[in-house]
Formats: C-alpha cells, structure tokens, sequence
C-alpha cells in the first residue's frame, strides 16, 4: 500500500466517472432526493459485486491494488471504454521505480527533419510534453501557434486566436485534455507534466473543468476544420505518426482530400508561405533542437 500522502490519482479518477454515471443508466431508480451527481458508492459496490466499506477505501486511496476482476467490475458499472479501462489498469498496478529523465535540449532525429521539411503540407513535431519541436513552412503558415517553443495545449487555451482559427475548438480541447492523460498515464510525478496542468488551471476555466472530467482518449489523428483568415475555410485530414527512437515525440501532418476546395485553399497558402519563406534553411526554419526555455 502506498503511503497516505502521496497523490490519490486512482480515489479522483473513481470518484469522476462514478459521478458522471446516472442511476438509470445502469437500471436503477433516480427518485428521491441525492446529494451528490450520478452513482453512490454504495449503487457502485452492489453492481460490482464488492462491499461498500471496500470501494470506499479504494476511493479514499486505503487501498490501491486491487484485482483484476474488480477493476474489470468496478470499470463495466462506471461504462469505462477501453482506453479510460486500460488507464484504470494502470493506475492499479505497482509503479517500477522509474529512472529521472534528465533535463535537456530534446532534438527531433535527423530523417524526420528531412521528412518534414519534405512534406509539400503542414507539418509539425511536438512532444509528449505537447511543446513544437519542429515546423515546415506550410505549418507556420497555417498558424502562428506552429513554431518551435510553442506548448499546443497552452496555446489552445489561452491564446485567442485558436479559437478563431479552429471551428470545432470545443471538441478539439475536450479531446486534447483526455489525450494529455493518456500520454502521462500513471506518470503523475513528471514536473513539467504537473507544472503544465497546473497553470492551466489557474489560468482556464474551461481546462479546470475538463481535467476534472478525468477522461481518457487515445492519441489518435482525425478532422480539423479551420477558418484562415487569408485562404478561407479548411477542411482538413490530422494524422499523428509516432517518431520511432524518441520519447514520445509524434509527427503532425494535415491534408485535404485531392479535389476539394480545401485542397484548393492549401494549395494556395502553400504559395503563400514560399512566398514568404523562399529559403527553407533560413533562421528558424530546421530547429531540430529545442531546450527548455520555450515561448509562451
């Protein structure tokens, strides 16, 4: 068991999702008078199959290791998908000691800098701390927020301009927040993770809320609608390709379907962006390192 004082990750994650469920979701009565949003904990002990006294003291973190098959049950009354089930897992499981990551300029490997600068679309590098590592032209082009030392997350919440820019921002925060607990996993001790959270917390409502939420979503590519103020509307394709030999740096790149008006609008920026950029070796334009000191 793990000492009282350390963080009771697993007691908040519980306590959201039970909260988040309502009774007649899992086929029980909401008459009467409740005190607290969705499930009780004793309607979750019942449902899965484990007394009251015990959940409690999973919730209140007196006990953090518990069986497969209660997780299973406990993950199947609070209707957990499978990436919000797999994170429960994980918090349940023992932690290896974890060697400290040493603090210093993270670079993006030399073929993916070729490869991005290669790529006739925009894209970017960013890395498990959501920080841009590295940006072509065209992704510069398509936001000001797509270059070296700027944190995504940051920028989502607290710069203006990205809610402009992008036309489904509610969605595409809500789902940035759960991909954020999917990257740190049960490595709630990483400092520049915990200072990231934490700011934003301070700083954004909205991100307060949704962390709160404890929602977990898989890192995966999808839609990205944007308005631009120069080339118009965009219906964009986001694919996130894995930088293999790094720590958790992703490849960003968005298309348009070949055809569309999109396609059409990309192209055009893309002229744009040579015409601003003509030299792609320029100042700025292959920062394959990048330390600390980000912007802001």
């Amino acid at each position: 068991m793990q000492p009282p004082t350390a963080p009771n990750t697993l007691g908040e994650f519980l306590r959201a999702h039970r909260e988040q469920v309502r009774p007649e979701d899992v086929g029980l009565s909401s008459a009467g008078h409740r005190r607290t949003p969705g499930l009780r904990r004793e309607e979750v002990a019942m449902l899965a199959g484990i007394s009251t006294d015990y959940y409690l003291r999973l919730e209140q973190g007196r006990d953090r290791t518990p069986s497969v098959q209660v997780v299973e049950s406990i993950g199947r009354v609070l209707r957990l998908d499978d990436d919000e089930l797999a994170y429960l897992h994980g918090l349940t499981r023992p932690k290896p000691r974890r060697r400290t990551r040493t603090e210093k300029p993270e670079e993006v490997p030399a073929g993916t800098l070729r490869l991005l600068h290669a790529l006739p679309m925009p894209a970017f590098v960013q890395s498990r701390h959501l920080e841009v590592l590295a940006a072509n032209r065209m992704a510069r082009a398509l936001s000001p927020t797509l270059r070296p030392g700027v944190n995504r997350l940051r920028a989502a919440f607290l710069d203006p301009a990205e809610s402009e820019l992008h036309l489904d921002w509610e969605r595409a925060t809500a789902a940035a927040v759960g991909q954020l607990r999917a990257t740190m996993g049960t490595e709630t001790d990483d400092p520049r993770m915990v200072a990231l959270v934490g700011e934003l917390s301070l700083k954004s409502d909205r991100f307060r809320r949704l962390w709160a939420r404890q929602d977990v979503v898989r890192p995966a590519g999808g839609p990205a609608r944007m308005r631009h103020p120069e080339v118009g509307e965009l219906v964009l394709h986001r694919e996130k390709l894995i930088v293999a030999g790094s720590d958790g740096q992703v490849l960003v790149v968005h298309h348009a379907e070949e055809g569309t008006a999109s396609a059409d609008a990309l192209a055009l920026l893309g002229t744009l962006a040579v015409s601003r950029e003509p030299d792609v070796s320029g100042p700025g334009c292959d920062p394959g390192r990048v330390g600390r000191r980000t912007a802001r």
